[in-house]
């Protein structure tokens, strides 16, 4: 593959990002317009056949579209969808939404619909199932969640981790995102683990991009991974290396974003906003970036005082939230942003709705499989090799979650 030095304009600087791959045929292509419209109606008929195989009532059938029509305006208010992302001939509006028309987002639909009317015979408990396969990381981030696990001597895991997925599958869950510690320190584990796993469900993994190169990236696509989301906290090399503690920080993850892309598999950026970052001329630069290099979906997280956090301060002030929100319906909704990549920010979703987490859309599994609310909020609620799981899920779900209930 040919490659070109990138020059960024950020500001009134530039940044040199040496030997960033020219984009693949396989890279992500925007979808709006006419075109998107059409598609778009494709997708709500879809949604009406599948309520049709939930319910016998006809009436149900429009009426579980508009149930679905609501949720999104309470999250998004009456913004119309601009663009979805085209990846190896499929269509995607965002990282935990499965493909549409696919069968994965038959079962994310059938899930979002048992709060409307339950669904006779329908499995799914959640949608997306975050689980940590390894607590070691070469390392040290600012805002590492696992802090206090990090890089503890771990028995063979092997067997458990099939167990778990196995369980996860009959539950209907549509995704499972890999997670750590750093997944790609444990590449043989997770290859041998999706050996067998089931096919219904999207596999993501969540890394810094550590040693994800060319080889290892086909090897991934071929075991069946789907996306990967790159965690990259500043468009500066030194302030990304400063921030996770390591001279090859920022190496990494460009080159896991361009060997990503380069297999097809979807990219993902994920920036951990932290009050001194959080500012329009940052954010600009950030997107700049990461359209250039040709990521699909950019993931928005807020500071939590967990793990390495705990006992700080770390939280957005009302302003920050304000500018952080602002900035996300700008690149999502207005038409002079098309070109960037689609922006997810749970934070502004959650303050509408809710956490999604905590069970009622996501579940966080460590590596012995107990059961947590999220990855944020690491605090054991059961297990998902006991008998009793289900009666624990349905507790976690009753609590919610206490920052946002």
């Amino acid at each position: 593959m040919t490659t070109k030095n990138v020059t960024i304009k950020l500001g009134s600087r530039l940044i040199e990002h040496a030997e960033v791959s020219a984009r693949s045929t396989s890279e992500s292509k925007i979808v709006s317009g006419f075109r998107l419209r059409l598609l778009h109606t494709a997708m709500r008929l879809h949604i009406v056949l599948i309520a049709a195989k939930c319910y016998k009532n006809p009436i149900d059938w429009l009426s579980a579209l508009k149930y679905l029509i609501k949720i999104r305006r309470q999250f998004l208010g009456n913004h119309k969808l601009q663009k979805v992302m085209k990846i190896d001939r499929r269509y995607y509006m965002g990282i935990y939404i499965p493909a549409w028309f696919s069968s994965g987002f038959e079962q994310f639909v059938m899930n979002e619909l048992k709060s409307y009317k339950p669904i006779p015979r329908c499995s799914n408990r959640f949608n997306t199932a975050f689980m940590a396969i390894t607590s070691k990381c070469p390392l040290q981030c600012d805002h590492c969640y696992e802090w206090d696990r990090l890089n503890k001597k771990e028995i063979d895991y092997k067997n458990k981790l099939k167990f778990i997925l196995a369980e996860l599958n009959e539950r209907g869950v549509n995704q499972v995102h890999f997670t750590g510690g750093e997944p790609l320190m444990k590449t043989d584990r997770l290859i041998d683990l999706l050996k067998n796993a089931p096919k219904s469900i999207d596999y993501w993994i969540t890394t810094s991009g550590y040693t994800l190169d060319q080889n290892k990236a086909k090897r991934l696509k071929k075991a069946g991974i789907k996306g990967i989301i790159v965690s990259l906290d500043h468009f500066s090399p030194e302030e990304h290396n400063k921030f996770r503690h390591h001279d090859q920080a920022y190496h990494w993850a460009l080159e896991a974003i361009k060997n990503t892309i380069s297999q097809g598999m979807i990219a993902a950026l994920s920036l951990c906003v932290t009050p001194n970052f959080a500012t329009e001329e940052n954010l600009l630069n950030y997107m700049i970036l990461a359209r250039d290099l040709g990521v699909s979906f950019v993931q928005l997280l807020e500071p939590k005082a967990i793990g390495r956090y705990k006992n700080k301060d770390v939280s957005l002030s009302s302003e920050n939230i304000i500018l952080l929100e602002s900035f996300f319906l700008k690149m999502n909704f207005e038409r002079p942003y098309r070109s960037f990549p689609i922006i997810g920010y749970h934070g502004q979703y959650q303050r509408r709705q809710g956490c999604l987490s905590a069970g009622k859309r996501s579940i966080y599994l460590d590596m012995e499989g107990n059961l947590h609310a999220c990855p944020f909020c690491q605090k054991k609620a059961g297990n998902i090799l006991e008998p009793e799981f289900d009666d624990q899920l349905e507790q976690l779900v009753s609590a919610g979650c206490s920052a946002y209930n």
